[in-house]
C-alpha cells in the first residue's frame, strides 16, 4: 500500500515533497526522542535502575563492596537484588514474568521503529532527484530512531514497571511489527548503538557475558527462587540463552551479578581442609574396624526403590542390622544396641508412616506432636503415670514429666540449681549431656535457660524415645553406654546428667563412669538422680556404697545431696577435679591413669578403657580454664588456639576462626535467610554435615532452632572448638548411616562435603541417607564445586525434589533443594535388616 501511494507522486514535485517530508520526520523524531529520553519517574517499589545497581546504559555495576574480608565468596554473599524475604517470593515470581513481558514489549517497539525506517527508505528510492545530503540526513534519522529504540528496550527491561511504549500505537501496527522484525537487523542495531557507548560499558557487557558463559558451561543456571515452586523461571535443557543479562541476572528473582561478591578464590580457600590438626580417620587406622569404603560407580539414570525392612518407616541401617546382631554371642555390655553397619550401605528409600503430616511447629511441638508421625503407644502405656507421654486423639501429648520429675522438668531444673548454685544454668553451664534421656523433657525445658543439651538413649525396649525427642524439636541421638566411646571429644560438657538411667556405673572397674569423666570438663558437674541416692533398701544401699568408693577413687568431690520433697527424690551432685593433685596423692593407682599416647579426643570405634585422663594444667592448654560465660562464649576466640597452629583452612588458627565466623555471618544474613527459597519459620532441627568451627550454627543463633554440628572423621578435628563455643556436635563417617531416626531434620547443610564423599563412598547411598534423615518438605543446601552441584542436582531431580535455587560461578556452586513426599512404588528387600 505504501509503495503504491508513493508511485503516484508527480516526479516534478518529488524533490520538494521529499524535502518537506524529511523535515517533518526529523522534527517528529526529535520530539519522540526527547520524550523517550526523559527521566523515569521515581520507582517507589525499588524496581528501577537505582535498585538494581545499574549504570545509565543498563550495564551491571558492582555492589556490596564494603566488606573486604578474606572469606568473601560469590556464592554466599548475595546482594540486595538476590536477597528477597520469604514473604516476597511469590512477588518475585510475578516480577520475573513481568520482566519477560517488558522484554517482549521492547522487541515490539524496536520493530515499530524499524517500520518507520522502511517508510523513509521507500521514499528515498522513489526520488531520482534526492542527493547525497538528503541521504545523509536520512541515515541520521534512522540512527536516531535506532538509539531511541535501544533506550526504550533498556527501560522496558530494567526500569519502572510502567511500559514506555506509545499508548496510542495501533494494535495492527504492533502485530505487523512482530511479524516483520528481523532478528539479525535488531542485533545489528544493538551493536551499532552499543558502539556509541563508552568503553567501560562495553567492558562491563563483556564481563557479564563471560560470567553467563561460566554458568551455562556447568549447566547450573536453572536458578529458581520461590516457596514451594519447582517449575518457576528456569532454562530447559537445550534452550539457548538469547539475552544473557536478562536470563542470568533478572529472570530468577533478581539474582544479579551486581549483588555477588567477586572473590571466588577466597571461597575455594574456605573449603580447603589442610589444617595440622589430627583427624578421627587417622586414629581409626590404628584400630581394628570393618572396611567401610566403596567406589561411586555409574549413577546416571538411577532408579530408586523402597526399603523393605522389618523396622519399616523407623529404619536406622547401622542400628537395625539384624543379620549382624544375631551373630553377637553376648549382650551383657549392650553390644546389640551399638553400631553394626551393613557391609554395603543401603541405596533404597525409607517409606513414610501412613498418614504422615508436616510436624507441629516449635514451640508448640514441645508439648504435642502428630501421633501419625510417631505411631507408637507402648511408651505411653508404660510411662504414662510418670507424665512422659500420653495419647490424645490425633496427638501425642508431653506433659513435661519424667521418672524423677513427675511434676514437671522445670521445677526439677530449678531444684538442681538451688542445690548447687554454681551450676548457674545458661551462664556458667551451657552444654549438657543427658544420659538415658527418655523423651528428652529435661533437655527440652533447659532450652528456656539458654542451655543446649545433647540427649542420648539407645534404640531399645523404650520404643522410639529419641524419635519422640526429635519430633518435638529437641536435640537427641541414639547412643548407648556400651563397649565403645561416645562420639564426643574429651572435656566437652559442662554438666552430665543421669536421672534414673538404670546404668550400673560401678561395675567392671567403673568403665562406664570413667567414660563420663572423659567427656566432662574439669570443674564440671555430674548430676545423678537415682534411687541409690535416697532409698534404703539393701540393693540401693549396696550400689550407693560401691559408687561412693568409685567416685572417691576417681577424685570426684561429692558437693551435695539434695532432697526434692515435691517429687520425692534425691540428687547427688559430684564435681570433677581441676588439677592432678588428688590423683598423685592416691595410695593405689586404681582406676589407673591413661597412657600418654591415649588421646581423649579419639573416639570413632575406639573401645572403652577403664582409665583416667589427666587434667591439663598448662594455662595454654584446653581444659585448664573454664570458658567465658554464655552468650559471649559463642563469639570468643578460645584461649588455647595459638598463632603457631594451622587451622582447618590452612591459615593461623586464631585468624582462621575469626574469618570463618565473619564469613558465615555474612553468608547467612545476605543470602541464606532471604535469597535461596527457605521458609525459616518451618525450620527447627538443623544439621551442619561438615561443621568445621561451628560458624554456620553460630550465625543462626538468633533463630528459634538448634544445630547438630557434624565433624567428619577425615577432616580436621575441630569438634572441641565447637563445644568450647557452647554448641553441640558429633564425629561421623558419612560413608555410614547416622544414629538418628528417619525424618529427623528440617534442614541439612553440606559445605564442600559431597565432592569428597564421591571419592570415598557410594554416592547413591549418601543421597539415600540424606533422604532418610531429612523430613518431607525439608531443605538441603549444598555448596561445592560445579561438577558436584550438577550431580546433586541430577540426583535430587531423580528423587522428585524441588530445585529452589541453583547458581554457579568460577567452578563453585550453591544449590538449595526441597524434599517432597514422593516415594517409589517398587520395593527392594534389605536382607541385613529382615528379621
Amino acid at each position: 500500500m505504501a509503495m503504491g501511494r508513493y508511485n503516484r507522486i508527480d516526479r516534478k514535485k518529488t524533490s520538494s515533497y521529499c524535502s518537506t517530508a524529511t523535515i517533518v520526520v526529523i522534527v517528529s523524531a526529535c520530539l519522540i526522542g526527547v520524550w523517550i529520553m526523559m527521566p523515569l519517574s521515581p520507582d517507589p517499589e525499588g524496581n528501577g535502575e537505582a535498585s538494581l545497581g545499574l549504570t545509565k546504559g543498563g550495564k551491571l555495576q558492582k555492589a556490596n563492596e564494603n566488606y573486604t574480608g578474606e572469606y568473601e565468596d560469590s556464592l554466599g554473599h548475595l546482594g540486595e537484588d538476590a536477597v528477597k524475604g520469604n514473604d516476597d517470593q511469590e512477588n518475585m515470581k510475578d516480577e520475573s514474568n513481568s520482566d519477560v513481558q517488558r522484554n517482549e514489549n521492547a522487541v515490539e517497539e524496536s520493530g515499530n521503529a524499524g517500520d518507520l525506517g522502511q517508510e523513509q527508505t521507500f521514499e528515498k528510492t522513489s526520488s531520482d532527484d534526492n542527493g547525497m545530503e538528503e541521504s545523509h540526513e536520512q541515515e541520521e534519522v534512522e540512527s536516531e530512531k535506532d538509539e531511541g529504540s535501544k533506550h526504550a528496550e533498556q527501560e522496558s527491561l530494567w526500569g519502572d514497571k510502567e511500559s514506555t511504549r506509545d499508548e496510542g500505537a495501533n494494535t495492527s501496527d504492533q502485530e505487523e511489527s512482530e511479524e516483520t522484525v528481523d532478528p539479525d537487523s535488531v542485533q545489528a542495531d544493538n551493536e551499532k548503538s552499543g558502539a556509541q557507548g563508552s568503553s567501560n560499558d562495553i567492558k562491563q557487557g563483556q564481563e557479564a557475558e563471560r560470567k553467563t558463559d561460566v554458568v551455562a558451561e556447568h549447566d547450573v543456571d536453572k536458578k529458581t527462587i520461590g516457596k514451594g515452586n519447582s517449575d518457576g523461571m528456569k532454562l530447559q535443557d537445550g534452550e539457548e540463552n538469547q539475552s544473557p543479562e536478562v536470563s542470568n541476572n533478572d529472570l530468577n528473582g533478581k539474582t544479579s551479578e551486581s549483588g555477588l561478591v567477586d572473590r571466588a578464590d577466597s571461597f575455594k580457600e574456605a573449603s580447603t581442609q589442610t589444617g595440622a590438626w589430627s583427624t578421627q580417620l587417622g586414629e581409626l587406622e590404628n584400630q581394628t574396624s570393618p572396611d567401610k569404603f566403596s567406589s561411586s560407580g555409574d549413577q546416571s539414570g538411577y532408579r530408586w526403590k523402597l526399603c523393605k525392612v522389618t523396622a519399616g518407616p523407623d529404619y536406622i541401617p547401622c542400628l537395625d542390622n539384624i543379620k549382624a546382631i544375631r551373630k553377637i554371642h553376648s549382650r551383657s555390655h549392650y553390644e546389640h544396641q551399638e553400631r553394626h553397619c551393613p557391609e554395603e550401605a543401603p541405596t533404597c528409600l525409607v517409606p513414610l508412616p501412613e498418614g504422615y503430616r508436616i510436624p507441629v511447629k516449635w514451640p508448640k511441638s514441645r508439648e504435642k506432636v502428630w501421633f501419625a508421625n510417631v505411631p507408637h503407644k507402648k511408651l505411653a502405656e508404660v510411662k504414662g503415670h510418670q507424665n512422659w507421654v500420653r495419647v490424645s486423639g490425633e496427638y501425642l501429648i508431653f506433659p513435661g514429666g519424667g521418672t524423677q520429675f513427675t511434676h514437671g522438668a522445670m521445677r526439677y531444673i530449678d531444684f538442681i540449681q538451688k542445690t548447687v548454685a554454681d551450676i548457674s544454668w545458661g551462664k556458667r553451664t551451657r552444654v549438657v549431656l543427658d544420659v538415658g534421656c527418655g523423651v528428652a523433657s529435661f533437655g527440652g525445658y533447659l532450652l528456656d535457660k539458654n542451655v543446649i543439651t545433647m540427649s542420648i538413649a539407645p534404640k531399645d525396649v523404650h520404643e522410639a524415645q529419641v524419635q519422640f525427642a526429635l519430633e518435638r524439636g529437641v536435640p537427641a541421638i541414639s547412643a548407648v553406654m556400651g563397649t565403645k566411646r561416645l562420639p564426643f571429644p574429651g572435656m566437652a560438657f559442662d554438666v552430665v546428667h543421669c536421672a534414673r538411667c538404670r546404668i550400673s556405673w560401678h561395675i567392671e572397674g567403673g568403665k562406664l563412669l570413667l567414660e563420663l569423666d572423659r567427656v566432662l570438663r574439669p570443674g564440671g558437674y555430674f548430676v545423678w538422680s537415682a534411687t541409690p541416692v535416697y532409698r534404703k533398701d539393701p540393693e540401693d544401699v549396696g550400689i550407693w556404697k560401691a559408687m561412693s568408693r568409685l567416685t572417691k577413687a576417681m577424685c570426684w568431690e561429692l558437693v551435695k545431696i539434695g532432697k526434692d520433697k515435691v517429687n520425692g527424690v534425691g540428687v547427688a551432685i559430684y564435681r570433677k577435679p581441676i588439677s592432678n593433685d588428688c590423683y598423685e596423692k592416691r595410695t593405689e593407682n586404681d582406676p589407673p591413669m591413661c597412657q600418654e599416647s591415649d588421646d581423649a579426643n579419639s573416639v570413632w570405634y575406639v573401645p572403652l578403657e577403664a582409665c583416667i585422663h589427666k587434667v591439663p594444667t598448662d594455662p595454654s592448654k584446653r581444659g585448664s580454664q573454664w570458658p567465658t560465660q554464655w552468650p559471649s562464649r559463642l563469639e570468643t576466640l578460645p584461649y588455647w588456639l595459638k598463632d603457631s597452629e594451622v587451622g582447618g583452612n590452612g591459615k593461623a588458627a586464631p585468624k582462621d576462626f575469626n574469618d570463618d565466623y565473619m564469613h558465615w555471618k555474612l553468608v547467612v544474613a545476605n543470602s541464606y535467610l532471604n535469597g535461596i527459597g527457605i521458609d525459616w519459620s518451618s525450620v527447627r532441627n538443623v544439621m551442619d554435615m561438615k561443621a568445621l568451627y561451628g560458624g554456620f550454627a553460630a550465625a543462626l543463633k538468633d533463630l528459634q532452632l538448634w544445630v547438630m554440628n557434624v565433624v567428619p572423621i577425615n577432616t580436621s578435628d575441630t569438634l572441641p572448638i565447637i563445644y568450647e563455643r557452647g554448641l553441640i556436635g558429633v564425629y561421623h563417617d558419612w560413608c555410614e548411616s547416622f544414629n538418628t531416626y528417619p525424618r529427623s531434620y528440617d534442614l541439612l547443610h553440606a559445605n564442600h562435603l559431597f565432592s569428597d564423599l564421591k571419592k570415598r563412598c557410594n554416592f547413591v547411598a549418601v543421597m539415600a541417607e540424606v533422604d532418610r534423615i531429612l523430613r518431607p518438605e525439608g531443605w538441603l543446601v549444598v555448596r561445592d564445586d560445579a561438577e558436584t552441584i550438577v550431580e546433586v542436582d541430577s540426583m535430587a531431580k531423580s528423587l522428585q525434589w524441588k530445585i529452589q535455587f541453583s547458581y554457579s560461578k568460577d567452578n563453585q556452586g550453591l544449590l538449595c533443594v526441597q524434599k517432597t513426599r514422593w516415594r517409589p512404588s517398587e520395593e527392594e528387600m534389605v536382607l541385613s535388616a529382615m528379621a
